[in-house]
């Protein structure tokens, strides 16, 4: 313990240093040196106190920080301990969600490419099952992360296990869950934004004689948009109707198709090809979320969707300077051929 406090105290010499930085620099200092190993006990809050003279609130603080890199861990009744050696590391965070297709890879790609080479970034997914989030979150909470980046699943069930994460350590991205106090996130919202992006197309809907909407009430697809689609339709007095799902074969001249699975949606493409009918003229697509194939299949897909790259470069923002944000990001129109 006493070759601890020496790595602390040697610090004092440099007079720039804050005590809470010879508190975490020292300890750091005595990782590095092998003085301390991973597993090995540090000193408890005491007896910091009465070895080094600092305020109790510098040495909770400081175990704190070293907690957040996940270098040390709490455990209960037995005090602090070393858990990782990896002192380059300035966090550690757990990255929770709900798949890797292609718009959550380019979430992933520029929330890691932002967070820089230092932060230790553990990734985990729910698929959207409420199951498969409480195992996975029970597993994420239990390893102490210093941040938890988590996309919620709309279920009741999601609150009382997010209230457990303290506030400064949660931020919320992709979809907004209401919860009690004040928590980061960086967000879409669906409901108005797609009526609005609904209304920006309405003159070249009304071109068509109708508007389906393919949507499965258990995929993991937002129902707000299935509320924005139904109020359109009914303001402006167009027809339309809401199915389940497309039926390959089934398509028609004279339709807006709105699909957002990319299985329909090549089904779709298909059918029109080998019926000679042409989107942008015979029928019109739209889809939600935009990708970098959906701008060259069917020479365009119209769609609407805010930039995943961008919630992911402000998310790992957000974790980095632990400044407070609570943001919305805009839903864009993105017009190409079909529609």
């Amino acid at each position: 313990m006493n070759a601890i406090f020496e790595k602390i105290q040697e610090l004092d010499e440099i007079p720039s240093y804050s005590k809470h930085e010879r508190f975490v620099e020292g300890i750091v200092n005595a990782i590095n040196e092998k003085i301390i190993a991973v597993g090995d006990p540090l000193p408890s809050v005491n007896a910091m106190i009465s070895g080094l003279g600092y305020a109790r609130e510098t040495v909770i603080k400081g175990y704190r920080e070293l907690q957040n890199r996940g270098l040390i861990e709490s455990k209960n009744r037995l005090g602090y301990f070393v858990s990782d050696d990896n002192t380059q590391q300035s966090l550690k965070v757990a990255l929770l969600m709900y798949t890797i297709d292609t718009f959550q890879e380019q979430f992933y790609r520029s929330f890691r490419n932002e967070l820089g080479a230092n932060v230790l970034l553990d990734v985990f997914f729910h698929h959207g099952n409420i199951e498969v989030f409480e195992t996975m979150f029970s597993l994420v909470k239990n390893r102490h992360y210093g941040m938890y980046v988590i996309s919620p699943i709309h279920h009741p069930r999601t609150r009382e296990l997010l209230n457990t994460i303290p506030r400064q350590k949660l931020l919320m991205f992709d979809r907004y869950e209401p919860l009690d106090g004040d928590f980061q996130y960086v967000v879409q919202e669906f409901e108005q934004s797609s009526y609005a992006i609904f209304e920006q197309l309405a003159d070249e809907i009304k071109k068509f004689d109708k508007m389906v909407f393919f949507h499965n009430p258990d995929s993991l697809f937002p129902p707000e948009i299935v509320k924005s689609f139904q109020r359109f339709i009914k303001e402006h007095q167009i027809k339309g109707k809401v199915l389940r799902e497309y039926e390959p074969g089934s398509v028609e001249k004279g339709v807006v198709y709105y699909v957002n699975e990319n299985a329909e949606l090549w089904n779709l493409l298909r059918d029109c090809a080998a019926k000679k009918i042409k989107p942008g003229k015979d029928i019109g697509i739209l889809s939600h979320n935009d990708e970098p194939v959906k701008e060259l299949v069917g020479n365009g897909i119209t769609t609407y969707s805010v930039s995943f790259s961008e919630m992911g470069k402000r998310a790992a923002q957000a974790v980095l300077s632990r400044e407070p944000v609570h943001e919305v990001l805009p839903t864009k129109l993105i017009r190409r051929n079909s529609l």
